[in-house]
């Protein structure tokens, strides 16, 4: 079923098909100052104020040392504010700046669009039926990196 050899790996091939959409929309978005991650930390922000950085890092798919960074330099941008947690003195809860959600509501747009072209070369069942399989492959392996911490 699986053949060997990098052409085939699933890895290699979601690795490189992941840095050129990631190329590809970091063009489109460069005038707004921010990269792909900081694009991802910001909407999840945008999604849910308040939110803390560990419901940020899950949401957006990111450990935590890159979250701080991502949060630190979206704070340095005036994109967001970061509050001492009034239930968590460890831990802080971020806010969008208004500029922040001014930002987002201009680049969601743009990510829409993005994908939109991306995915013009599969129908829309395909389209579902990867991102249901690409979930699927997400979870399982989520699965099997948190056995292994057990071990």
């Amino acid at each position: 079923m699986h053949q060997k050899g990098l052409d085939h790996s699933l890895g290699f091939l979601l690795g490189a098909t992941y840095r050129k959409l990631t190329n590809f929309f970091a063009g489109r978005i460069k005038e707004f100052g921010l990269t792909p991650e900081q694009w991802a930390v910001l909407f999840r922000v945008r999604e849910e104020d308040g939110l803390i950085q560990k419901e940020i890092a899950d949401r957006a798919g990111k450990d935590k040392p890159t979250t701080t960074r991502i949060l630190d330099t979206l704070e340095a941008k005036g994109f967001v504010t970061k509050r001492a947690s009034e239930h968590d003195r460890r831990s802080f809860q971020v806010f969008i700046t208004e500029q922040g959600k001014e930002t987002a509501d201009a680049i969601e747009p743009i990510e829409y669009s993005t994908i939109a072209e991306i995915a013009q070369v599969m129908s829309i069942e395909e389209y579902e039926l990867m991102n249901q399989l690409l979930r699927k492959l997400n979870d399982h392996t989520t699965s099997l990196l948190e056995h292994e911490k057990e071990q």
